[in-house]
């Protein structure tokens, strides 16, 4: 025992004398410096994980740290870029023993969202490397500062009008004198959408932004061109047209032929402005009768497909009745029922919109939403232009049927609409009550009807603007935000460009011929009421309106 004990010493004293002069072992590992991560942010004092809304120009952002940080490698590894992709430029300090980064940016711009990004590049004093990569959203608040000088409200909705009105005016067609679709159609014109157009030109006359002559001159080569040139398809035009030719242009594939909801638009205009051209002169007496004649031409009747109490809203020379979209409430589309049972040549009986529009009573609604409650149409409301195309001539102050009082639902369908927005249950960036309003528009990348349950955070002017005649004061207060708050970004040579989404920072460039109309002539039908007037003192449609049951004052 005592001779083993001798022999294993003897080895471990030739072990470690073999250590310790690097005989026979290996070199000690290298010293890895450890990683470390990222702790917290705030910005402005707040903290918020990872998401930053409404912050000002020059926000003041704390990286913390579980390990102080290298300097150099800061430039590198900490960046702040917008949405375009645009570097920002910072300055940086250093508290907490340098595990805190102070970022303090050059200025940013407003109404822009930016991403700081933190990779793996930034390195501790020990030359650590970030654990794993941090990204932190900003988003820029609206500048409070008046992009143009402050005017009256009056002179505001006469600009607003008159810019507006140099879509159709400047823009219009130079061939047919119709309005382009969109403000980079080329030679598609639209059918609807000029049929605001032709009612734009009746306000702009009677505002004195063109002489009653031009404006008559203009509608002569309109309506010529309507009653002449255009295609139709048993009298009804189709949505899009060729400027020049008058040839359909395919809205979609089936699509290809008839509009009749199109078209109700567009005789809404032409009978407005029959009503408005009256004086004796053969050149305004032959454009009463050439209006006369077009509207006469429209087979309404015949979009019943076989005497069906309903109307079909398009009609194909190749495809016949087989998109069958029934016209059916509540949407935009009240027009086409009253067009057609004023019609002197293709009336409809009241069977048609009771069984067709009203859907049998269907049509109406009767739920409360935000203490609002709503007549007719589908929950909340639906986008705004429901309210606005068919009423920019059908006056519906004490105007009533079976199934609403039709300024009741006017008025409550805007309401809702603002109040929703003002609510903002999507957490919409901008929602407020100066910034109000979902409708069909062009969205980023897209186009959609916007409504309270269909929101996608984008707010298109001409929504709260038409709105003018049932919500004044809000519609009041959210054109004012639009023209002094966000006019450097949406004020455009044809008046206010088509939507934005403050989320994104995304401003359209677009302006759309059926988003434009509205503006100006709802605006003048709660300045004056001129369009209301003049549309209801058609004795067609006085006709028409109490043969579908309608009562109202301006019936008489």
């Amino acid at each position: 025992m005592k001779s083993l004990k001798i022999y294993l010493g003897l080895i471990l004293v030739a072990g470690l004398f073999s250590c310790s002069k690097g005989g026979g072992g290996s070199n000690p590992p290298p010293v890895v410096p450890a990683s470390f991560s990222f702790n917290s942010v705030t910005v402005n004092g707040v903290s918020n994980g990872f998401n930053y809304a409404n912050i000002n120009s020059k926000p003041v952002i704390k990286l913390s740290f579980s390990a102080a940080i290298n300097h150099a490698s800061v430039s590198n590894g900490i960046t702040i870029k917008s949405s375009l992709g645009t570097a920002v430029s910072y300055s940086t300090s250093y508290q907490n023993n340098d595990s805190t980064v102070v970022i303090s940016s050059s200025a940013l711009a407003y109404l822009t969202k930016y991403t700081l990004a933190i990779s793996t590049d930034l390195k501790s004093s020990k030359n650590g490397s970030l654990s794993s990569a941090i990204n932190i959203n900003l988003s820029t608040s609206i500048d409070s500062t008046n992009k143009f000088p402050t005017i009256t409200d009056d002179q505001l909705l006469t600009l607003v009008q008159q810019q507006t009105f140099k879509y159709f005016w400047d823009f219009g067609h130079p061939t047919s004198g119709l309005a382009r679709e969109r403000n980079t159609s080329g030679d598609v014109v639209t059918t609807g959408g000029s049929g605001f157009g032709v009612m734009a030109i009746v306000v702009g006359v009677s505002r004195q932004f063109v002489t009653r002559a031009d404006g008559l001159a203009r509608m002569q080569k309109i309506v010529a061109f309507l009653k002449n040139t255009a295609q139709t398809f048993h009298g009804a035009f189709p949505h899009w047209m060729n400027g020049v030719s008058g040839v359909v242009v395919p809205f979609s594939t089936q699509d290809d032929g008839a509009d009749l909801v199109e078209t109700a638009y567009m005789m809404e205009g032409l009978l407005t402005a029959r009503q408005y051209f009256n004086g004796a002169s053969s050149d305004e007496t032959q454009l009463r009768a050439d209006i006369n004649t077009i509207y006469d031409r429209v087979e309404w009747d015949w979009f019943r497909q076989n005497g069906q109490n309903q109307l079909t809203w398009h009609w194909s020379p190749d495809y016949g009745f087989a998109l069958n979209v029934r016209i059916e409430g509540w949407d935009e589309a009240l027009i086409t029922y009253v067009m057609a049972a004023a019609s002197p040549t293709h009336s409809i009986p009241q069977i048609v919109y009771t069984h067709g529009w009203a859907n049998d009573g269907g049509i109406k609604n009767g739920s409360s939403y935000f203490g609002v409650t709503l007549p007719l149409g589908p929950a909340e409301g639906g986008p705004l232009f429901f309210e606005h195309y068919s009423f920019l001539g059908i006056n519906p102050n004490g105007l009533s049927d079976t199934y609403a009082s039709y300024d009741v639902q006017t008025k409550a369908h805007s309401m809702i609409n603002y109040d929703y927005c003002v609510a903002n249950p999507a957490k919409n960036m901008g929602y407020s009550a100066d910034c109000w309003g979902l409708t069909a528009s062009d969205i980023e990348n897209g186009y959609t009807a916007s409504s309270p349950t269909n929101d996608v955070g984008t707010i298109a002017p001409t929504a709260a603007i038409s709105s003018m005649p049932y919500t004044p004061t809000q519609s009041l207060q959210a054109l004012r935000f639009f023209y002094y708050k966000l006019g450097d970004k949406m004020w455009g040579p044809y008046g206010f460009y088509d939507a934005f989404d403050l989320n994104d920072g995304w401003y359209a460039s677009s302006n759309l011929a059926i988003d434009e109309g509205p503006i100006i002539g709802m605006i003048e039908n709660y300045r004056t009421g001129l369009l209301w007037s003049l549309f209801m003192s058609c004795p067609e449609v006085k006709t028409g309106m109490k043969s579908l049951g309608f009562t109202s004052p301006n019936l008489n």
